[in-house]
């Protein structure tokens, strides 16, 4: 069992070793649950993302534009099962 010390302001630092068995790197974050017996529950705080994040995943994988036609017409091939 690891055991932490409180400082004055209230912090407590975690060691290496249990960020690493989290998965957590500098910079990200934790989640804290609180359970009802005065326990807690401590994960790494996975990134939720967005669709910024996604569309930006996308910026510069294309050569030219598609026309808004192109895009209707793959559109519906999808929805068709075509493609």
């Amino acid at each position: 069992m690891t055991k932490l010390t409180v400082t004055t302001r209230g912090q407590v630092t975690f060691r290496k070793d249990v960020l690493q068995h989290l998965g957590i790197k500098p910079g990200e974050r934790i989640e804290l649950d609180l359970l009802p017996d005065g326990r807690v529950m401590l994960k790494a705080a996975r990134p939720s993302g967005s669709i910024d994040g996604f569309i930006g995943l996308l910026a510069g994988k294309t050569k030219k534009p598609l026309t808004i036609e192109e895009i209707n017409e793959i559109t519906a091939a999808g929805w068709a099962g075509e493609k």
